[in-house]
């Protein structure tokens, strides 16, 4: 008779009150504008309501489906191709954002999706490589399929791609990748985000003024101008530094314990995307530094649960599949925090469980589900 599994208590419980927390701090700091732009303070929680019942039903899914199921080249060349392929259309579908995918009052984000997709490709070619991991017929067709993916996905999204990219660092450092290939990826992918960065001039305005905020360095090193009138081609690097501003100032207002829930007002129409990417700063402002903490706290479970399943995991795909998750969902959450707190330059990437989006809450806890059964059978 085949040995009954037990859960990881501690992950799965996690997990559910990071999504119920998410749900109450999703009210309080999307009511006011919900009532202001569609007469229901409730518009975006019962939103993120149903996608939190999709998402628990995947996870749940997930969760009792064996991780070896998912060790199989159709299902692993599968999940990358179609997220390619709804990448491609989302470019041509959504002219302005290259983001949506939009039917009727839904709408997904495929590069949401490129992320456990991404995560299952790696660990069946890496654990199907493992012997080989240096050989040049794993390094260029890995290579290929992850600079694919992470192109298709930088065209609107440099935070995802960053997270994308280190996520593939991390997993091929681990299963023994030589230094020097792993310092020829780094330089690459460094050149990569560099010429991300510049293609787009709100995204340089924003580590210009990040860097240099009162624009002195500029200012000598650009005496005629041109960097400023480059920067100034796109309305949204006109004032890169507002959120962050109003972010430190509700992280600030916040003190030890908080003004009190739903007592907040840097939601009050200061802080833009309040209930998106910067909900932390809500967090921080009504429940002090204890909730920012405690938030911080939860992610360092997950950590902690991720890579004990990596270590006991006898399994190679197993093994890879905790780590790829693990390291997902961490470098997410602490690059969503560092923004928040001034730490890192803005960008858009939400915080997993807690900002609104259900194409991330769905994806989110899908992978969670994988990580939950790959740490029942690690135990």
């Amino acid at each position: 008779m085949a040995q009954k599994l037990k859960t990881d208590r501690i992950l799965f419980t996690t997990i559910v009150i990071v999504v119920f927390f998410g749900a109450v701090m999703l009210y309080s700091a999307s009511s006011v504008m919900a009532q202001l732009k569609y007469g229901s303070s409730w518009h975006f929680f019962e939103r993120q309501l149903a996608w939190t019942v999709v998402a628990i039903g995947a996870m749940m899914l997930l969760k009792r489906t064996h991780y070896r199921n998912l060790q199989h080249p159709a299902v692993a060349f599968a999940a990358i191709g179609i997220s390619l392929i709804l990448l491609l259309i989302v470019y041509f579908a959504d002219t302005n954002h290259h983001r949506w995918l939009r039917m009727g009052p839904i709408g997904i984000q495929p590069s949401e999706l490129a992320k456990p997709a991404l995560v299952i490709f790696l660990a069946f070619f890496v654990s199907l490589r493992a012997r080989a991991i240096n050989n040049r017929y794993t390094l260029l067709p890995v290579s290929i399929t992850v600079g694919l993916i992470t192109l298709a996905v930088v065209v609107a999204d440099l935070g995802t791609a960053v997270v994308l990219i280190s996520t593939a660092g991390v997993v091929f450092y681990v299963a023994g990748l030589e230094r020097r290939y792993f310092i020829a990826a780094l330089a690459i992918a460094a050149v990569g985000v560099v010429f991300a960065v510049a293609s787009k001039p709100y995204r340089l305005a924003r580590i210009v003024h990040f860097v240099d905020p009162n624009s002195k360095l500029v200012d000598r090193l650009d005496s005629e101008g041109r960097l400023k009138t480059y920067l100034n081609k796109s309305l949204t690097s006109r004032d890169t530094t507002y959120q962050a501003e109003q972010s430190k100032i509700a992280v600030g207002a916040g003190g030890p314990l908080g003004l009190g829930l739903m007592q907040g007002k840097q939601k009050l129409l200061y802080l833009p995307e309040a209930h998106t990417d910067f909900i932390y700063a809500v967090v921080s402002e009504e429940l002090g530094m204890v909730g920012s903490l405690g938030v911080l706290a939860v992610f360092l479970v997950i950590l902690w649960r991720g890579l004990r399943a990596t270590v006991l995991m006898q399994d190679d795909f197993g093994r890879y599949l905790a780590l790829g998750v693990t390291t997902m969902l961490v470098i997410q959450a602490f690059m969503n925090m560092s923004v928040v707190l001034g730490m890192m330059p803005t960008k858009g990437i939400p915080l997993p469980m807690i900002s609104s989006g259900g194409s991330s809450l769905v994806c989110t806890l899908a992978s969670l589900g994988i990580l939950l059964n790959v740490s029942e059978h690690a135990g």
